[in-house]
């Protein structure tokens, strides 16, 4: 079994410690939310993503490439959006780079304006596909990542 479909297995339930073995000691990570972590950061993201999902939090992966230099993977998330109670369901893409079985980078993307329109409601269809909330999404993330 590759790298991706562990880290896709322990996600579904909700395992951060074993998606957090699968990153080498020098590994990134980077999406639209949070922008270029080290593997601490990626590891303490998911762990703090993870513990604070409500119980409808799922996801459901597609894997599209498991080999032993790369990934790809398209994997949709669904769970209510705390700081808004809205429920989103985020369309995502994996590209991971893999080196001794371990995820030495992975670039996450997804429509930030998409996302924005169910977690924020209208201020995210007006204003998502801006700098402006673009980067108070992330300034938000980054201090709760802090905080955790």
């Amino acid at each position: 079994m590759g790298v991706a479909h562990r880290f896709y297995e322990a996600f579904t339930v909700r395992d951060h410690y074993t998606m957090g073995l699968l990153y080498a000691e020098h590994a990134t990570f980077s999406d639209p939310v949070f922008q270029l972590l080290n593997a601490r950061g990626t590891r303490l993201m998911w762990q703090m993503l993870l513990s604070r999902a409500e119980d409808d939090f799922g996801i459901e992966a597609d894997i599209l490439e498991d080999g032993q230099s790369r990934a790809r993977v398209n994997w949709v998330a669904q769970y209510t959006f705390s700081a808004t109670g809205r429920p989103v369901k985020n369309h995502v893409t994996t590209e991971m780079q893999l080196v001794a079985g371990k995820i030495v980078r992975q670039q996450d993307t997804f429509s930030m304006w998409r996302w924005s329109q169910q977690a924020l409601g209208a201020k995210g269809l007006l204003l998502g596909w801006t700098p402006l909330v673009r980067n108070k999404v992330q300034q938000t993330a980054a201090a709760s990542l802090t905080d955790f």
